[in-house]
């Protein structure tokens, strides 16, 4: 007797239309996603469409949110690549319902919108404080390195600026001269459609290349002027020969006011993001941060820097992660990349006991502190050498780890799509707020 298969015929039509609800389990990610972004607050999203009278019908905004998150948690962030799976793949066209924006709509819709996803990764942490999933008694905060949407190869280092600026300045006068003395000769080659006297094409783009490194030179300078003034210092204090002298003849500084090292970089496709150190090299790189909560592992707080130091963000973390949760942690854990006397004073003013490093692992402390000068400072070496604090920072890698892991590896999140750093905060926001998501639908389900 022959095997009986299962019934296959490929081009059989459907009597009655499917419904899209019997192509996905009930359970699935991205019916949380859509039922989410249905009960949020979504008026900022619709405030520009209001009363313009335009002819051709948007596609909604709820639409559109469900598809970027649910993309980001799947980990799809090119806007071609979603508009692509708004045909292809069945959970976003469940999503789509009908609609297939293009990519330009979809990316449009992005960066329109930047300002607002701050709101929704909030309106997430208030929902997983209402499902009584995040209790805050312990905070940790870490950063990571994300790459920028740039090129390292598409720096150059102030001191190689100025040589670039000096040869291209030549080249360009050699150009000048060059055209000027066989324009007159060539007047007359030329068709009716040319009047003879256009720039040649290397020299238009020498004058591109001059300017870029020129405003690059500008950013450079006036960011170490700023630098500067915040470093408590003001014009001709030192090492310049018109300005006063401290007492002894000699400047306490090794270059002048605003004076910029010839080693430091600047970024031509994106000059907000820095060469940072990572485990794959020196690459062009944001500082992102996270302040997760220890229990649930869902991040309260978040934020994105330019600086590849991380000792400034322990107490705008703590606060910020107060502020979304509306309680203050118990504690809060942070390894020796945020030690500061200045951020555990103000923490032991707010009464939230810090477990913060002193120095790397598997190093020695860098030096020995005076209770006179750091006695916070002193106070958290007791406290870690005693066996609670010892237990508790213990615990920090396995609490915030984790959650770095799963956005670089499981969403595959390694890198901006967005260039510029406001541009790059708002991104990070729909990153959070999408591992949230998925993070609480993976607890609710279990």
């Amino acid at each position: 007797m022959g095997t009986r298969f299962r019934s296959y015929q490929p081009a059989q039509s459907y009597l009655l239309p499917p419904s899209p609800a019997d192509w996905l389990p009930s359970g699935h990610l991205a019916y949380f996603v859509s039922d989410t972004v249905d009960s949020l607050d979504l008026r900022a999203f619709y405030e520009p469409y209001e009363g313009d009278g335009r002819r051709n019908s948007p596609y909604d905004p709820a639409m559109l949110l469900k598809v970027l998150i649910y993309a980001y948690a799947s980990g799809v962030f090119s806007s071609r690549k979603m508009a692509r799976r708004l045909e292809e793949d069945m959970a976003f066209r469940v999503l789509g319902a009908g609609n297939f924006p293009d990519h330009r709509t979809i990316n449009r819709f992005r960066q329109q919108h930047l300002a607002e996803f701050e709101r929704i990764f909030l309106d997430v942490v208030l929902l997983a404080k209402e499902m009584k999933l995040v209790q805050l008694g312990t905070l940790v905060i870490d950063g990571t390195k994300v790459r920028a949407n740039a090129s390292k190869h598409k720096a150059m280092r102030y001191g190689r600026m100025q040589q670039e600026e000096a040869r291209l300045k030549q080249e360009i006068h050699a150009l000048l001269e060059r055209a000027e003395r066989t324009d007159t000769a060539e007047d007359g080659a030329h068709g009716p459609d040319r009047r003879g006297d256009e720039l040649p094409l290397e020299l238009q783009l020498r004058e591109q290349r001059l300017a870029q490194i020129q405003q690059a030179r500008q950013r450079l300078e006036e960011r170490q002027k700023q630098q500067d003034r915040e470093a408590g210092r003001h014009e001709n204090d030192g090492n310049d020969a018109s300005g006063p002298r401290p007492q002894g003849g000699r400047s306490k500084y090794r270059r002048a006011f605003g004076a910029v090292p010839a080693k430091r970089q600047e970024n031509f496709t994106d000059p907000e993001s820095r060469i940072m150190k990572t485990a794959d090299g020196y690459q062009q790189c944001y500082n992102a941060q996270a302040a997760v909560d220890g229990d649930s592992r869902l991040i309260v707080a978040n934020a994105v820097g330019p600086c590849a130091a991380d000792n400034g963000y322990l107490v705008e973390m703590t606060a910020a992660a107060r502020r979304n949760r509306g309680k203050k942690p118990r504690r809060v854990l942070a390894d020796a990349g945020y030690r500061s006397e200045e951020g555990f004073q103000q923490l032991a003013e707010q009464r939230i006991t810090a477990y913060v490093s002193l120095g790397r692992e598997g190093k020695a402390e860098p030096r020995t502190w005076s209770k006179s000068e750091q006695p916070a400072t002193v106070a958290m070496r007791r406290r870690l050498a005693r066996k609670p604090g010892e237990r508790w920072y213990r615990k920090r890698k396995a609490m915030v780890e984790p959650v770095f892991g799963w956005i670089k590896q499981a969403m595959s999140f390694r890198r901006f799509s967005l260039r510029g750093l406001d541009k790059v905060r708002g991104e990070w926001q729909l990153v959070c707020a999408a591992l949230n998501l998925k993070r609480i639908w993976g607890m609710s389900a279990a």
